[in-house]
């Protein structure tokens, strides 16, 4: 299997909520909710980078679908992380999360490795990494 992701589907408890943090609190370019003419059917793609969306669908959604019986969850199974090109945007994107309605989990800082970083989570607890790496170019 070559690996190659073009979808990561995060489960939402609240699909208009997911919709309005991602659209208008942080700016996430998406046509919206599409599907709702299905049962379960109901989804949003936000477009991330060419070959590769985001998905919030409905966690009960997500458990009709595979089957399986929807738990709880734990915001440290997973994390999103969003690179930035320098420290200033690392706190400027950690500030436009935070007045979108964002927890900050941990403030921006300087971490161990030499880099830039801070965590917020979404409205459903989904852990996002903004991280500025000075080995990394953009």
């Amino acid at each position: 299997m070559k690996p190659h992701i073009t979808v990561i589907t995060i489960g939402v408890n609240d699909l208009e909520a997911a919709l309005r943090f991602y659209r208008e609190g942080l700016g996430f370019p998406t046509d919206g909710i599409i599907g709702k003419e299905f049962e379960h059917g109901a989804v949003v793609f936000i477009q991330l980078q060419p070959g590769l969306r985001l998905a919030l669908w409905p966690r009960k959604s997500i458990g009709h679908d595979t089957g399986l019986v929807v738990s709880s969850t734990s915001p440290t199974e997973m994390t999103l992380g969003h690179n930035v090109t320098s420290k200033a945007e690392v706190d400027a994107v950690m500030e436009k999360a935070r007045a979108a309605g964002a927890v900050i989990v941990k403030a921006a800082h300087e971490t161990f490795w030499g880099g830039y970083s801070g965590y917020f989570q979404d409205p459903d607890g989904h852990l996002w990494e903004v991280v500025w790496n000075p080995q990394w170019s953009e």
